[in-house]
């Protein structure tokens, strides 16, 4: 059994089996969300484990809502220009100035942190539902989750759990993808 599947088993799920985990997700009451890490190779394994960990969760009644960041990624830029301009434009211009237009679309002009709130389950019930967003390496490298998490506050009514690929870097840093400077301000608990 991997680190990240150990972890599932043994550290997240029976939280999330709980009849209300928000407690033991979050000490915030205004963030009951909590990042779960695991190596960015691992992601097609994980992506199992998260499918297996969902059904564990139905049978205890539990309704659980996964938010791909994908596909939020793939819609705001599709609200900009079809994918094929997109192209265009990274061999007009070159990738760093796609990955800032990236950014900036994903930050101002169809926000992220909109595009996943109104994913979100409507009228929540925080004992029944949990919320997976996953697919987050599909950010790199335009845009960092320590944004986003730190604009859903007091958005999130459910239980959420962010699957981070990266690496822990001290006790509360995260090097996303495993490249990236580590962000040392994450206040969700990590686990």
């Amino acid at each position: 059994m991997s680190d990240f599947e150990q972890r599932l088993k043994d550290d997240l799920g029976p939280i999330l089996e709980l009849p209300d985990p928000r407690e033991r997700i979050s000490a915030y009451h205004d963030m009951p969300y909590a990042i779960f890490p695991y190596d960015p190779e691992d992601e097609i394994p994980l992506r199992k484990a998260v499918t297996l960990l969902e059904t564990r969760l139905h049978q205890k009644s539990k309704r659980i809502r996964r938010i791909s960041l994908a596909e939020c990624l793939d819609e705001a830029m599709r609200s900009q220009r079809a994918l094929p301009e997109w192209f265009d434009v990274e061999r007009e211009q070159g990738v760093d100035t796609v990955v800032d237009t990236i950014h900036s679309v994903l930050a101002e002009y169809a926000p992220l942190v909109d595009l996943v709130a109104s994913r979100m389950p409507e009228n929540p019930d925080p004992r029944n539902d949990i919320v997976f967003i996953v697919r987050t390496g599909a950010l790199f490298p335009m845009y960092r989750t320590f944004s986003l998490l730190e604009q859903l506050r007091g958005k999130v009514q459910a239980p959420t759990i962010l699957f981070y690929p990266g690496t822990l870097d001290g006790a509360a840093g995260l090097k996303f993808m495993g490249v990236l400077d580590a962000e040392h301000n994450y206040r969700p608990k990590i686990f």
